[in-house]
């Protein structure tokens, strides 16, 4: 289970590095958008995310992670 976790923190880590490395200005026009959306929107947005990882989790374990 522990092996698990350490991955998938892992693999968090590897995609967020990749954009800070690859794109950086990308980023900084990211973080402009989201300040201009409203906090509701982005509470939502952050719920879905969520949601989606749980899924995303669940069926890796259905088959065989």
């Amino acid at each position: 289970m522990i092996e698990t976790t350490f991955l998938a923190l892992g693999l968090v880590l590897i995609v967020e590095g990749l954009v800070y490395a690859l794109a950086p200005s990308l980023i900084d026009q990211l973080l402009v958008a989201l300040r201009a959306m409203p906090v509701e929107s982005r509470r939502l947005m952050g719920l879905l995310a969520i949601v989606l990882g749980l899924i995303m989790v669940w069926v890796a374990k259905t088959l065989g992670a």
